[in-house]
């Protein structure tokens, strides 16, 4: 091999050596850029991140909000209304009408009394006049009532005159000359217009034969209208007599 051939075989060799760094360059593109790629974002993409999404937002969304919702607003709702409902409007509602409490005359014995007197008791109230010939035939069977009852003391029966021109002591013989012993009065103006507001202005007609009947508990419970026999008034009247305060 002459000197020039020589020449250039070393320096296809010198080239070759000077070349092979670059030949390593994409085993260095291979390994590492991935280690850094698969390594690196996934702990903090699949840690970190994971970490923040199922811990912070979850215990805020669960905790706090749900904790609002579910405490306050129903403790509101449950104890506030529910306490105010039940129990303001029902002291109201067991209120006793004014005329309960109004100064009545029992033509009988000349002595005052009024519905009040009888809490506890069970009130059987007609309202009538001397002229009304139904209210008569009403009183009959009142008559018989009690002696169905056997004159129960737990039931007191009043006949409240609520024609303003009859007077007590034409409404006393009106009674006697009948046989009727329970208590008769003649309702004062006042009263008569508070039973027409409460009950219906024919409570203030005499020939409806009108009646209501106050519970143990200070409760008006209205009769229908017309005449009812002694049978239908015990049948009314015995629950309540039975029934505690």
């Amino acid at each position: 091999m002459n000197k020039k051939n020589l020449l250039v075989l070393l320096t296809l060799v010198l080239a070759l050596s000077a070349c092979a760094p670059a030949m390593t360059t994409p085993e260095v593109m291979m390994d590492k850029p991935t280690e850094a790629m698969m390594a690196t974002p996934t702990a903090a993409m699949m840690d970190k991140p994971t970490e923040a999404m199922m811990e912070t937002p979850a215990g805020d969304m669960m905790a706090t909000p749900t904790g609002d919702m579910m405490a306050t607003p129903a403790g509101d709702m449950m104890a506030t209304p529910a306490g105010d409902m039940m129990a303001t409007p029902a002291g109201a509602m067991m209120d006793a009408p004014a005329w309960f409490s109004a100064k009545l005359n029992n033509v009988h014995t000349g002595q005052d009394f009024s519905i009040d007197d009888y809490k506890g008791k069970v009130v059987l109230v007609e309202d009538m006049a001397i002229w009304c010939s139904n209210c008569k035939m009403q009183q009959e069977q009142i008559k018989a009532l009690h002696t169905a009852l056997g004159m129960d003391t737990d039931l007191v029966t009043l006949s409240l005159d609520v024609d303003p021109n009859e007077k007590a002591a034409d409404l006393k013989t009106y009674a006697g000359n009948n046989g009727f012993d329970w208590m008769y009065a003649v309702a004062p103006a006042d009263v008569s217009r508070e039973i027409g507001k409460l009950y219906t202005d024919q409570f203030l007609n005499p020939t409806s034969t009108p009646m209501l009947l106050i519970d143990r508990k200070g409760v008006a419970h209205p009769l229908p209208f017309g005449i009812k026999s002694a049978d239908d008034l015990k049948k009314f009247i015995e629950p309540f007599l039975k029934e505690g305060m």
